[in-house]
């Protein structure tokens, strides 16, 4: 990981996605920018006087960086719709990952995930960080979602690429869905059968599974397996909480099959209801460069 960009909007929520951003690149030895957006769909005095004192804070913050930390932190102004200009901005400078603040946990949520932190991780070709809890040092725990269809290894060789797994414990989690028991249901068969054929699709797809994170070289500390008994996001998010990861990672594209990581559905309510950090990844994202 070379370069890492840190969103900001000067917000009490963007001083937690900085501080998040400053532990990373210091442990990476990471490039770091500070990105500001300014909405150029405004008269040109607005802009301008916008532009002005935007300029002037982020210059304030990139010293206070480097006063505190000890960290070189260039300012960067960009001007458009936030969430295109910020992940250009992303794309132009090769960025290895673009870092937000968590979105708003109030009413007027829906309306927040919907426009500037969605549509960024929508629009973003490359990884997004949401940064929700609270840094207090490097990652600890990082629980990874992953499916078994095409591409179901962006998710851990995004996490790989950027050096996430270096001193950090890596547990995988697959959620799958059965649906030949609301069949067998129907049809009246007996509890004994019902959890033979679970038993049956888990002991199937745990191969697959292997098989996956063999061919990626990968062995977690913690492989779960779990039936989706309605809600994918809420099994992940409780299994985040039982095995203490400090991180989720999930994809952001849709895969083919029962099981999707789909923005808008398991991704978007993660990112949602989420108390930790999450660590979305588009399918096929830009490669970050390699760890020094």
């Amino acid at each position: 990981m070379k370069t890492i960009f840190v969103a900001t909007d000067f917000s009490v929520r963007s001083d937690r996605a900085i501080r998040r951003a400053v532990l990373l690149a210091r442990k990476a030895r990471a490039a770091l920018w500070l990105v500001h957006a300014v909405d150029d769909d405004q008269p040109g005095g607005i802009v301008e006087a916008e532009r002005t004192a935007a300029w002037a804070l982020l210059e304030e913050q990139a010293r206070s960086i480097f006063e505190v930390d000890g960290l070189d932190c260039t300012p960067l102004l960009v001007l458009g719709d936030p969430f295109e200009a910020l992940t250009q901005a992303a794309d132009d400078h090769e960025a290895d990952l673009l870092v937000i603040g968590p979105h708003r946990r109030q009413a007027l949520r829906d309306v927040f995930i919907g426009t500037t932190a969605e549509r960024t991780i929508r629009e973003s070709r490359r990884p997004v960080l949401m940064a929700n809890g609270v840094p207090a040092g490097a990652y600890r725990h990082a629980l990874i979602a992953m499916d078994l269809a095409a591409g179901s290894g962006d998710a851990i060789r995004a996490v790989t690429a950027l050096g996430l797994d270096r001193d950090t414990a890596i547990s995988v989690i697959h959620v799958y869905d059965a649906p030949g028991t609301g069949l067998m249901a129907r049809a009246s068969l007996s509890a004994d059968q019902v959890d033979g054929y679970l038993a049956g699709e888990e002991a199937r797809i745990g191969r697959e599974m292997d098989a996956v994170l063999g061919a990626l070289r990968l062995d977690p500390v913690a492989r779960i397996l779990k039936h989706n008994p309605g809600s994918v996001a809420q099994v992940i998010q409780a299994s985040a909480r039982e095995v203490a990861a400090d991180l989720v990672v999930i994809g952001t594209r849709g895969r083919s099959g029962v099981t999707r990581y789909l923005l808008g559905s398991v991704a978007e309510e993660v990112l949602r209801s989420a108390d930790r950090d999450v660590l979305a990844v588009p399918a096929g994202p830009a490669t970050p460069g390699p760890q020094s």
